[in-house]
């Protein structure tokens, strides 16, 4: 979700693609809602790929705008990263003060073991007291900018410093897997830092490689069909991200001027971290505002077009707010930018 702020090097192919991954979100979201949780083997995919695009964009236009011995990239990628990390406190925040009991902020979750299961091993889903956090993955991608940050000055030393971790977490996630432990904060990382060395190859062999439709169906078909029968493990999940960007990439990439559609979905993509959080607080209004609705038809089918139709108002409301405001300008860049 990390967005450099050089309006020139944006490229609509992959806004399309990080547009896209916020409205599956809200199908996502709409989904453990309105029909409470499931197996959602099939977007499984959905979070990690958030990760791996933000270390994408790392290495890919932080990098390529600012060079690897530029002292500002470090500074660059640490600020983001701790704003970040600061969202996920502040939303967090006020979701206590807002929908705690009597108004009382929600202190037991700041517990030693809830603390750790948030922060350090991801295990946000605390048994018998449902989410530990909400907008869980903005900590690992604020992790990821900051360890970048740190790597991107080793690197002035040693180039392949990026796969060099990548390998060591990975054989982090191997012991623990022996061990019967698992740390999705670590895996996300892992799938973050391949992102980043994924970012490295050019442009040019990217549309390249991608623009195989026939081989990349083949390809998405048989992972379906393999999860369908063993699920989704760590492997499996990194084979669906890498192919899932890929599809949603190719239906992005098309020559000519962009139709309506495809106009909003880049638009949603260039507000992808407002998109996140705005989608999240209206289904949680949806969800409060369902008990005024008798049936339960009528829920579903209202609450889902009302999901995907505010949140791209919302957030086209906020590009022309933006557009006549500079203090709009300013308070969004200041928090999301």
């Amino acid at each position: 979700m990390a967005t450099p702020s050089s309006k020139s090097n944006r490229i609509p192919a992959l806004d399309f693609t990080k547009g896209a991954l916020v409205l599956i979100m809200v199908l996502y979201h709409w989904l453990n809602y309105f029909y409470g949780s499931r197996d959602n083997r099939y977007l499984r995919f959905l979070t990690p790929s958030f990760i791996f695009i933000t270390g994408f964009l790392i290495s890919n236009v932080y990098f390529s705008k600012y060079g690897a011995t530029d002292p500002r990239l470090p500074n660059r990628l640490m600020y983001r990263g701790l704003k970040i990390f600061g969202v996920f406190i502040l939303l967090n925040v006020c979701i206590s003060l807002l929908f705690a009991g009597n108004g009382r902020v929600l202190f037991d979750q700041l517990t030693v073991s809830n603390i750790i299961a948030i922060y350090v091993t991801g295990n946000v889903l605390i048994a018998g007291a449902g989410k530990g956090a909400a907008f869980y993955i903005l900590v690992p991608i604020s992790y990821l900018l900051l360890l970048s940050a740190a790597l991107s000055i080793a690197s002035r030393s040693y180039r392949y410093i990026f796969h060099l971790v990548f390998t060591v977490f990975l054989l982090g996630i191997l012991v623990l897997y022996f061990r019967g432990v698992a740390s999705p904060n670590l895996e996300l990382l892992s799938i973050g830092l391949l992102g980043v060395i994924c970012g490295y190859v050019p442009m040019d062999k990217i549309r390249a490689f991608v623009r195989h439709p026939y081989w990349l169906a083949i390809a998405y078909l048989s992972y379906v069909g393999i999860i369908t029968v063993w699920n989704v493990v760590y492997p499996l999940q990194v084979v669906g991200v890498c192919l899932s960007l890929m599809v949603l990439y190719l239906v992005g990439d098309q020559s000519g001027p962009p139709g309506m559609v495809r106009c909003r979905v880049i638009l949603l993509g260039k507000y992808s971290l407002f998109g996140y959080v705005a989608q999240i607080a209206i289904l949680q209004l949806l969800r409060r505002g369902e008990r005024y609705i008798d049936s339960e038809n009528t829920i579903l089918a209202v609450s889902f077009f009302l999901a995907f139709a505010l949140t791209m108002v919302t957030v086209e409301g906020l590009d022309h707010a933006r557009a006549g405001s500079k203090t709009v300008d300013r308070l969004y860049k200041a928090v999301f930018a």
